[in-house]
């Protein structure tokens, strides 16, 4: 296992600037999170890591050894990284237990195949290693790309929307399993996603992106916690966004107010507020105008002085009725308009 840093890195398409000054490190063992929505930059960053595209400036060093920079671009295959697609990338035509193999050609063939079926085993699918990919689900092809990736002990794992085009359930047990694998192998993975719950239940450390800049570089907690800009805060999960005014170390919202002592008095806010951080109690002050089942809370909109916001709570309030609320400190954040 390697660290992969990142450092100062530019791509450009045409005129088009992809990524700007983008720097994060991916320590050795861990897995990070590149999270962001479409267009953010963040496979452009696994392609460059992996080789199959140059930096127009920057640096990215694997284990220390620097792999790539302006006029100096290591060879993808002298990497010593995997790579598993969004779509997998399986050779349709070899059996599982030969896609496994296939990037195992330096070893005799009896030893070859008894790694693929290891790796195999880890991912559960030893039993399918005489199958083809077509005969296998969407699940399992991916565990098997997973396996072929990981077997010649590569220095880092990228994982490109490795849990996208699953249905709920499993996607979070493939989610779980791979996690199970890669830090069972303690091997340094980044993997892509624009899904907060994905990044936030799998990675060690997020990297938050934003039309190719890094937003905030951090821990989940900590990113969840402590976003660094509403931007950061609202690609965590949803929010509700006033914007304000500060006075007295706050700013007064419909729903009420949200602590702003790091801004001057006078300036201009832009309030965010998670949905889970929204208490409500029978009361006066805002109404119900809409209630939601969202698992085992509801989603509740409601409405003060024209303005609709959304509480994530549990099943107790009823559409129509009025209420008090109170905003929890934790989930509430201010910050310079």
């Amino acid at each position: 296992m390697s660290s992969v840093q990142v450092t100062g890195v530019h791509r450009n398409y045409g005129k088009t600037r992809v990524l700007n000054n983008v720097s994060f490190t991916a320590p050795e063992g861990q897995v990070v999170a590149l999270l962001g929505p479409s267009g953010s930059g963040k496979s452009t960053i696994l392609r460059l890591i992996a080789g199959l595209e140059t930096v127009d400036a920057g640096e990215i060093h694997i284990g220390g050894e620097r792999v790539s920079a302006v006029g100096s671009t290591l060879a993808t295959e002298a990497r010593r990284v995997g790579m598993v697609f969004q779509d997998y990338s399986l050779f349709p035509h070899l059996s599982v237990g030969a896609n496994v193999a296939f990037g195992l050609d330096k070893l005799a063939r009896a030893e070859r195949d008894e790694t693929a079926l290891r790796w195999l085993d880890r991912v559960g699918l030893k039993h399918r290693a005489s199958a083809y990919p077509h005969e296998l689900s969407g699940g399992e092809q991916q565990r098997v790309a997973l396996a072929r990736a990981m077997a010649p002990k590569p220095r880092a794992i990228l994982l490109d929307e490795p849990f996208s085009g699953l249905d709920a359930v499993l996607r979070a047990e493939l989610r779980d399993a791979t996690l199970a694998t890669l830090a069972e192998a303690r091997t340094t993975t980044l993997f892509v996603t624009h899904d907060a719950e994905d990044a936030l239940q799998a990675a060690d450390r997020l990297v938050i992106l934003k039309s190719g800049r890094v937003l905030q570089e951090a821990a989940p907690r900590e990113a969840y916690d402590r976003p660094a800009s509403l931007d950061a805060a609202a690609a965590l999960g949803p929010i509700n966004l006033f914007a304000g005014r500060v006075a007295d170390g706050a700013v007064a919202t419909p729903f009420g107010a949200v602590a702003a002592e790091h801004l001057p008095s006078g300036v201009s806010a832009n309030v965010a507020v998670r949905a889970e951080a929204l208490t409500l109690t029978p009361g006066v002050g805002a109404r119900v105008v809409a209630v939601r089942p969202h698992g085992a809370h509801d989603l509740v909109r409601i409405e003060a002085q024209g303005v609709t916001w959304r509480a994530l709570t549990p099943p107790r309030t009823a559409l129509g009725e009025t209420v008090s609320v109170e905003i929890q400190p934790a989930g509430a954040f201010a910050f310079s308009a």
